[in-house]
């Protein structure tokens, strides 16, 4: 993936014009630093910095069709493009990059209209120009995992990029590209093309089959690991991230990578020192025999960063913030030991219900569309921290529990099962652990398999959001909080913690166009406000990490410690053992 600009029909040409480009472009350039590229059309511009991964040494963009008449300049992954090349016979290609193909696709765009982007399986945010008519596409992934900004000049010209930065001096307003939309020069208006099923919330009723879900797993990860670099996978010790590291290891030995890299895979983990994740991920990577490296920062080093973070990630809110800074620090480490891209684990709470409010869901419809409601904002919280916190560094982030397939058969099976009933031993994200449950060749100890979740912000360490808080504490005084309202009267913060990220924010980017692109930035948001509607007691809880889960969670939060350390808790402590196996749930 990489950094992409465009400016569509603005009214100068000229040579001043292009360097400005040129320069715009270049603050992309962490997000691609292998390669810069720019092509001129008359008053259109389509400037690329690439990130190599797949053909890197032919590969550079933007991309053209056999005869130039179209243009493309793409950040994304196409996994499916082999196949789609194959459909293709007639056509030239002059790379062997993944996104090449999608030039070529346009003259589908006659056969098939604009849901040719339908047929592309992967993550992507392109921008497509036919010069016979001077018309233009712009199009984001399904989910949004990749970042895309869209912006309109006075001049009539309309500017494209992966981050603000690109644009946020130059439009009169801008905002964030809506994930599975498209936007036509022809219509002037954005187009859902991504439509299935699951996301008119209504509710599922297709039986449970772990068999079905494991498969489609699987293949969500063996298909991103199409890659010509150096790879691993992102371990915190938990389900998740457990289960794509064992999945990985299971298929790498017949792949590609495993013939150029080696059959040993690498895997990172970064942590407080004595924190949970590097406890839990150690253990996990011993069990699963990877190559692992474990990076320690400590509360100083994660302040220390804070500006640049949120300049990288170009978000104000709070649980953003909190854990974009770890893996920010853990990205630069993987990325100076020449590893390029890595799996990742996100996506997967919010399919199946994994964050700990969930117990108090009161039915399986209200379950279903607040899981609906987490998939369809993952592109303002994790999918943004996942994307920039990585590209921050020239480091690839990919998501298989994102994978559009994956999804499409996780959210079509009745909530029903996903329901969380602790008298039956069904824990959170139960429909996912028993997948995996496999006695003759197990993909996790049960312990592990059955792991109570933590919150990545705390996982790292208890101490660390303490830490933040105390330090935002000596930015902001009491009377500063009393004009906040004043201050910042969209998304308000309410907590010293918040008003010091928005200050730090507002400096990068003073428009009001920025701020609005950022959601409820107190963040105490989503999760905390469906809570209360499900049990009143909850509005105690008012730290959106999770913590102090009234009673949901076996926590140590009560005896904090700073680098408090994992502990392991009888499962019948927690909840009644289940007919498959005993539950063993770390802390």
């Amino acid at each position: 993936m990489c950094g992409i600009l465009a400016v569509l029909g603005c009214s100068d040409d000229s040579q001043a014009k292009r360097v400005r480009v040129l320069e715009l472009s270049r603050r992309l350039k962490h997000r691609g630093p292998d390669w810069s590229g720019l092509h001129q059309h008359g008053d259109f511009f389509l400037a690329h910095q690439r990130l190599a991964i797949v053909d890197p040494a032919s590969g550079d963009q933007p991309l053209f069709n056999e005869d130039k008449s179209v243009i493309v300049t793409v950040n994304g992954e196409i996994y499916n493009h082999e196949e789609l090349r194959s459909k293709l016979p007639n056509h030239k290609f002059r790379t062997g990059c993944d996104c090449d193909v999608i030039a070529h696709l346009v003259s589908h765009l006659y056969e098939h209209g604009e849901n040719f982007v339908d047929m592309l399986d992967g993550i992507f945010s392109f921008v497509l120009l036919d010069t016979r008519d001077n018309s233009f596409i712009v199009a984001r992934d399904a989910i949004g995992v990749t970042s895309l900004y869209i912006g309109w000049g006075l001049d009539g010209s309309v500017w494209i990029s992966s981050e603000l930065k690109g644009l946020n001096d130059h439009c009169e307003h801008f905002e964030s590209f809506p994930p599975g939309h498209l936007y036509s020069s022809k219509e002037r208006e954005f187009r859902r093309w991504y439509n299935p099923l699951w996301f008119s919330e209504a509710i599922p009723s297709a039986p449970y089959d772990p068999l079905a879900l494991r498969h489609a797993f699987e293949k969500a990860v063996i298909k991103r690991l199409m890659t010509d670099v150096p790879f691993g996978v992102l371990l915190s010790g938990g389900l998740d991230s457990s289960l794509v590291a064992s999945v990985t290891a299971r298929h790498l030995a017949g792949t590609k990578a495993a013939k150029q890299w080696g059959a040993k895979l690498h895997s990172f983990c970064v942590g407080l020192e004595g924190s949970p994740d590097l406890m839990a991920a150690k253990e996990v990577a011993d069990y699963l025999g990877t190559v692992h490296h474990e990076f320690q920062y400590t509360v100083q080093d994660g302040i220390d960063a804070i500006e640049d973070v949120i300049y990288h990630i170009e978000t104000y809110d709070v649980t953003s913030i909190r854990a974009s800074i770890p893996m920010f620090l853990m990205s630069r480490k993987i990325k100076s030991l020449g590893v390029k891209m890595v799996l990742s684990g996100e996506g997967s709470d919010e399919i199946f219900g994994g964050y700990l409010y969930f117990h108090k869901a009161p039915n399986k419809e209200e379950f279903h569309r607040e899981t609906c409601r987490k998939i369809k904002a993952l592109h303002k919280y994790d999918c943004l921290r996942a994307n920039k916190s990585t590209y921050a560094w020239g480091l690839e982030a990919r998501v298989p529990f994102l994978d559009k397939e994956f999804i499409n058969v996780a959210m079509n099976i009745d909530p029903e099962y996903k329901m969380i009933k602790r008298d039956e031993g069904r824990i959170e994200k139960w429909v996912l652990r028993k997948a995996f449950d496999d006695e003759n060749h197990p993909y996790l100890p049960k312990h592990i398999l059955y792991r109570q979740k933590e919150q990545f912000s705390d996982g790292v360490g208890y101490g660390w959001i303490d830490g933040l808080k105390a330090h935002a504490a000596k930015h902001v005084n009491d009377k500063m909080m009393l004009n906040a309202s004043h201050i910042y009267p969209h998304n308000t913060p309410t907590s010293k913690e918040a008003y010091y990220y928005r200050m730090i924010f507002e400096r990068f980017f003073p428009q009001n166009s920025a701020s609005l692109t950022v959601p409820g930035g107190a963040s105490v948001a989503c999760s905390t406000a469906q809570a209360v509607l499900w049990d009143a007691a909850w509005s105690n809880n008012l730290d959106p990490s999770g913590r102090a889960a009234l009673g949901v969670h076996a926590s140590a939060y009560e005896n904090n410690q700073v680098n408090s350390v994992t502990k392991t808790v009888e499962p019948e402590k927690i909840i009644p053992k289940m007919e498959v196996s005993p539950l063993g749930i770390a802390i």
